[in-house]
């Protein structure tokens, strides 16, 4: 009888019971209506992008020739063929300057630099990332046109794209470096292995998943502005000789012909926003396919 009303005594009161019951209830209910909510706020998030995506391709499949978009004859004025290719151009510079300062950065910062500095470089890096692109475009204007002389060309735009890319790479790659389990980066160091050798050989491999869909996503936000480069590069006919000729992007073309208000300017703006959504899907889906094959390769090797 003792132990039993010990136990008794030992029990919360009636009303905390209660209350916890209650509290009980409530996240129960709250995460029965999450999982109603979620797919809703799904669907009115993509519902208008589907609409998007259908209006433009009704408007351009039934015009849209092979000969229009590899075409870079500067006398044809329907032809997409040479900012659909300084497109690709312009992209693959920026990336590669995007990817080398990014990927650096990040290793540094999840790697070699005290927490203090490190701090210093993530806040500057979100603090980059919510500047807006037209902000970019004039410091790029300012630096690589103006001061350096280098003037309105492909490669003070090209360069101008890389900072406002780089800070997404810089990202994803110091959250994949500081993910890294510590028992691996200490059984790494711990057997021999120099900071260099562990980064290399054992963290990049592990991290290069997640790098590898930041990089996609600076891709594919990149390939999708129009402020940094309208103010950085004068518009050309042709696809660039070189990195110091005057060259156009599909999303200039855009720019310049959707409110011309001739039909016919109006469609090829429509037609190179379809090239830039096919260019954005294709890149997802080879990020996806990439990563989940390689992210198959290394099951198990790092457990």
């Amino acid at each position: 009888m003792a132990a039993a009303g010990a136990l008794v005594a030992e029990l919360p009161p009636a009303d905390v019971l209660i209350d916890r019951s209650a509290r009980t209830r409530f996240r129960l209910g709250f995460d029965r209506a999450m999982s109603w909510l979620t797919p809703l706020l799904f669907l009115v998030a993509i519902v208008p992008i589907l609409d998007m995506v259908y209006y433009i391709s009704r408007k351009v499949v039934p015009t849209l020739t092979w000969n229009i978009i590899t075409s870079t004859n500067p006398y044809q004025t329907d032809a997409l063929g040479v900012p659909l290719q300084t497109t690709f151009y312009l992209i693959g510079l920026s990336t590669a300057l995007a990817v080398a300062f990014g990927l650096l950065g990040g290793i540094a910062t999840a790697e070699l630099l005290p927490e203090r500095w490190a701090n210093v470089a993530r806040t500057s890096a979100n603090l980059l990332v919510g500047t807006p692109s037209i902000i970019i475009g004039y410091l790029g204007y300012l630096a690589f046109v103006l001061y350096f002389g280098w003037g309105l060309v492909f490669l003070s735009g090209a360069v101008t794209l890389s900072f406002f890319m780089t800070p997404y790479v810089f990202r994803t790659a110091d959250l994949a470096f500081s993910s890294i389990p510590r028992h691996i980066r200490e059984a790494a160091l711990g057997n021999g292995a120099a900071p260099s050798q562990y980064i290399l050989r054992v963290g990049l491999p592990i991290a290069f998943p997640q790098i590898l869909t930041g990089v996609f996503l600076a891709m594919a936000i990149g390939i999708g502005e129009t402020a940094p480069l309208v103010i950085t590069m004068e518009p050309g006919v042709l696809v660039p000789s070189n990195v110091f000729s005057p060259a156009i992007v599909l999303t200039e073309v855009i720019w310049e012909n959707f409110t011309s208000g001739e039909p016919l300017l109006v469609l090829k703006a429509f037609q190179a926003a379809f090239l830039l959504l096919v260019i954005v899907l294709a890149l997802n889906v080879i990020v996806r396919v990439i990563s989940a094959r390689y992210q198959k390769r290394l099951e198990g090797l790092y457990q």
